[in-house]
């Protein structure tokens, strides 16, 4: 494969299923060698694991790396992030992706399941990116991305754990663009424009109901982060994209 990442090496945190499956695979076919990086070594109760994610990555003539990550493991995040070095001799793009989904109103929301999402969503964020800065910045620049959630700004629709946990990330993901600008760094967040039917979310959507007409396919947010991924401080930084907003 080869294309417009020829050369650069992506984590790609959440890799297993969805939307980071389909991400990791549009970044290999843009020439990236990718590290698929999410906990499910094996197959749980939701389908795909970081094996058969690479390695149908490979099969599609791709480079990928199967590498276990806990996001919610300090510990975890380094081996994974020292791992994909090691192999591919740095990383250039981060796309932060590893969520857990809960939309249940608050006064009925279990005490587990608000610290769960805010574990994943916001703290494993901050765990992936403050690993992999340093490998980018030894680079001489690339792209950080979040990716987080359209829900994060309807309020209308009252609160939940996972908009609230989502809202943190995106408000880290704004404020570090300043400081990582003079390392060259592009720090953008991503969501999808609708709503993409992921096995998450048919797993932890409360049992919504979505029109058609609001359900987006994967492969939108797929084509945006190529572009994200191409970007470095000089270009697209320090914003919160829609994924059918972003010109190809």
């Amino acid at each position: 494969m080869s294309g417009v990442l020829d050369g650069k090496v992506a984590f790609v945190a959440g890799a297993s299923r969805g939307i980071g499956a389909t991400v990791a695979a549009a970044l290999a076919c843009a020439g990236a060698s990718v590290a698929v990086a999410a906990r499910s070594e094996r197959e749980g109760k939701l389908p795909g694991t970081i094996g058969s994610v690479a390695q149908r990555i490979t099969d599609d003539g791709g480079r990928a790396l199967p590498v276990a990550c806990d996001v919610t493991s300090e510990a975890s995040v380094d081996a994974a992030v020292a791992a994909t070095v090691a192999e591919f001799g740095g990383i250039d793009i981060l796309v932060a992706n590893a969520g857990v989904l809960w939309l249940g109103p608050i006064e009925s929301t279990p005490l587990k399941r608000w610290q769960l999402c805010l574990d994943v969503n916001t703290t494993g964020v901050f765990l992936v990116t403050k690993a992999v800065i340093p490998h980018v910045r030894a680079r001489g620049g690339g792209s950080l991305i979040a990716i987080t959630t359209t829900g994060v700004t309807m309020t209308e629709h009252g609160a939940n754990a996972y908009w609230v946990s989502k809202a943190a990330a995106e408000r880290l993901y704004l404020g570090m663009a300043a400081d990582l600008r003079a390392d060259n760094i592009a720090v953008n967040c991503l969501s999808p424009s609708r709503v993409v039917l992921t096995e998450g979310w048919q797993a932890g959507g409360a049992g919504m109901q979505i029109p058609p007409e609001m359900v987006e396919p994967p492969e939108a947010m797929a084509r945006a982060a190529v572009l994200l991924a191409q970007q470095d401080a000089s270009g697209i930084t320090g914003t919160i994209q829609r994924s059918e907003e972003l010109g190809p």
